[in-house]
């Protein structure tokens, strides 16, 4: 099969699969509410595979709810877009049909998860994505770099899911079955375990959605293709723990409200690490990479500030939290497919290779700067509403958590600019543009580009609030003002401020800080030693101090064991083989002496 061909397939299937999801959206959505001002679940397909007992059984099938329907256009969308850019971008690239193959099991595999109509086929699919994501990750595998980061992001992720597991295991056995909606009283009797089985679960979505200290493969897992960061690391695999909490968040709110409250907490310190770590990369996709971690860490921190299912008091965070999952996968995926047109157009991920291309590529420049603006909440943008509700659910829950999550909304916008403006303006390395001049993509990459900025520039317009919220019910999106006016305040300092620091051809002032505070810069280039603590745990300690004198015991003590038993029968075999010669007289002889002996016996 030609590259052609197989491109084609892809993208033709994607394309009826995205108008399929924006067809179910429109009818969905556009069906009356019920009584109650909710809109309907829909289980439209679903049968038993494993029957346990009465109650207890494992279904497949379709889910549809609000949630389960944005995700669908999320991820159809954002694939789409992949699949077109991929046809420019791997371009004579070995292994196009296998790329395009693994595309398409990835995306069937994040379509399954969302519609999954219990935690178990949830956990089918979520397998499903993590081994779709360690073979695009590792693509290149004639690369020792992404044999290794492939292997990474597979075995981080398999240790969280042992967690997961658990928690459906113990979920399944307290609340006595596997649906999202248990019975009442059951769960009321067991209720001391529920909080166990949900935090349990939580360690999962840590772990896919790369939170601290779950965090350490995603960075490296840039190793695969761009368009592949765009899609796994921008609006599909990283999000699934979100979506996770946020397919749980009623058994969250009614039984383990303490664990969503540690869930705001990880995602705020995961947000601030990963902020402070991207401010000093000159990877450009590790920049990124790391700005997804914290985004998500924002994500991860509505859903856990909420105190109730009224968006009114207390549930906000649920509306705000998949408000930003929205919007950031489309901004976010525009960013990492503007990555991948700067490294084609310069062959180098590293901003020293870079800096004024803004004259070279003006669609790649635009649209990169409308998604730098997105991210840092600057409105009419769509990342400034998502955000915001954000930071007015964590002012709600506790002003020192929205004074921390508005400081890294401004680190947010700083490490974006320091980006933006390292790549496009800055000190151009005219010597590697002069022996390969940059040049802009080609349609069939510059086309999704331009589709996801027109995305980000309405997208947060969109009455969301009217189509999720925690308790289902319309919510109006009503800015705060007092809220909104300080994260723009905030915002722009932190723009002006990477504006003086990196927008000249040179940056005294950055180089003056790197050497003025050389241990904290070095620190966090280094990702603050995280790795390394994970290489000495593993390798001195669990290694060196555990499993070599466990391998010692069973080589010496365990082995030699059973050497012994082994050598004691040979031994034994040796001194009494003697007593079957296959000499009839012998045997006669031997008879006679035992007959001897037992009339003596009997006598005496």
């Amino acid at each position: 099969m030609s590259h052609r061909t197989a491109g084609l397939i892809g993208t033709g299937v994607l394309t009826a699969v995205t108008l399929l999801s924006y067809v179910t959206a429109v009818t969905y959505f556009g069906t009356p509410r019920l009584a109650d001002g909710t809109y309907a679940t829909l289980m439209p397909y679903n049968f038993t595979w494993l029957p346990f007992t009465d109650t207890l059984s494992i279904d497949l099938g379709i889910l549809l709810d609000p949630i389960s329907v944005v995700m669908l256009i999320v991820i159809s969308t954002v694939s789409l877009m992949v699949h077109i850019y991929s046809f420019g971008y791997m371009k004579g690239e070995t292994g196009f049909q296998r790329y395009y193959a693994f595309l398409s099991l990835f995306t069937m595999s994040m379509l399954g998860l969302v519609v999954a109509t219990n935690i178990f086929q949830m956990y089918l699919f979520w397998e499903l994505v993590g081994v779709s994501s360690y073979l695009l990750i590792g693509f290149y595998y004639t690369k020792p770099t992404a044999i290794a980061a492939s292997k990474k992001a597979f075995i981080v992720t398999r240790f969280a899911d042992l967690g997961f597991l658990i928690g459906i295991l113990v979920y399944g056995y307290y609340a006595g079955t596997y649906t999202f909606t248990p019975d009442e009283m059951t769960l009321m009797k067991n209720s001391a375990l529920i909080p166990l089985a949900l935090g349990l679960m939580f360690i999962g979505g840590a772990g896919k959605s790369a939170m601290f200290p779950l965090h350490i493969w995603l960075p490296d897992a840039m190793e695969g293709p761009t368009p592949v960061s765009a899609l796994i690391h921008a609006a599909t695999m990283v999000v699934a723990g979100v979506y996770l909490v946020a397919r749980m968040f009623p058994l969250f709110i009614g039984y383990a409200p303490e664990v969503l409250h540690i869930v705001a907490y990880v995602g705020a310190f995961t947000a601030f690490y990963a902020a402070s770590v991207a401010c000093v990369q000159s990877d450009i996709k590790r920049v990124l990479a790391f700005s997804t971690i914290s985004q998500i860490g924002f994500m991860m921190v509505a859903l856990g500030v909420c105190t109730s299912s009224d968006p009114h008091t207390g549930g906000l965070g649920y509306m705000a939290g998949m408000f930003h999952l929205f919007t950031h996968a489309m901004f976010k995926a525009l960013l990492f497919l503007g990555a991948g047109s700067i490294i084609h157009a310069v062959h180098s991920n590293e901003m020293s290779a870079m800096g004024g291309l803004r004259k070279y590529m003006p669609i790649t420049h635009w649209t990169f700067l409308i998604a730098c603006l997105a991210i840092a909440g600057i409105p009419p943008f769509s990342g400034f509403f998502s955000k915001d509700e954000i930071l007015t659910a964590c002012f709600r829950f506790s002003p020192v958590m929205g004074w921390v999550m508005t400081f890294i909304a401004g680190m947010t916008a700083y490490y974006m600019f320091r980006l933006y403006f390292g790549i496009f303006w800055g000190t151009e390395n005219k010597a590697l543009h002069a022996a390969h001049t940059p040049h802009e993509s080609p349609l069939s990459m510059t086309f999704p580009l331009m589709f996801l900025a027109a995305v980000t520039l309405v997208a947060g317009f969109i009455p969301f609030g009217e189509l999720v919220s925690a308790n289902g019910q319309a919510y109006h999106i009503h800015l705060d003002w007092s809220v909104a006016g300080t994260s723009i305040a905030v915002a722009l300092v932190a723009i002006a401020l990477a504006t003086l620091i990196y927008a000249r051809s040179k940056q005294p002032v950055a180089d003056a800080l790197a050497h003025r505070f050389r241990g904290l810069w070095t620190a966090a280039y280094h990702r603050f030693y995280i790795d390394e603590i994970y290489q000495f745990i593993t390798h001195k300690i669990i290694f060196g101090c555990i499993s070599r004198p466990i391998a010692w015991w069973d080589r010496h003590v365990v082995d030699g064991f059973f050497n012994f038993l082994a050598w004691s029968t040979e031994a034994t075999s040796e001194e009494i083989r003697g007593l079957q010669s296959g000499h009839v007289q012998q045997y006669a002889f031997v008879f006679l002496l035992g007959a001897l002996g037992l009339i003596l016996l009997l006598v005496f």
